[in-house]
């Protein structure tokens, strides 16, 4: 995983966009699958900023998951709040036309 830096104020900047949104990606009993890390891939190519529910009870199962899930699709965990995730991945810049 490339390591993004982002400042406190970007962090909260992106906690603020993310406040409003609902969960996208639905982590169930089965947990990190493939199909999982997929959804969550295209909805972050997508949209940059997204919301996960992960339904585990266990917080330290659910951090997990999270640093898993950041790793697998590159992103940066921006906030873990209970059971919902909010990942950040920054859309590829679009290469300028000759």
């Amino acid at each position: 995983m490339t390591e993004m830096l982002l400042s406190t104020k970007d962090i909260a900047a992106l906690k603020a966009r993310a406040h409003h949104l609902n969960p996208v990606v639905m982590i169930g009993q089965n947990g990190l699958t493939d199909a999982v890390i997929q959804e969550t891939d295209t909805h972050l190519t997508a949209h940059e900023l997204i919301k996960v529910q992960v339904a585990d009870d266990d917080r330290a199962e659910r951090a997990a998951i999270a640093q898993a899930l950041c790793g697998a699709v590159d992103a940066h965990l921006v906030q873990h709040i209970g059971k919902q995730l909010v990942l950040f991945r920054p859309k590829p810049e679009k290469p300028q036309p000759k």
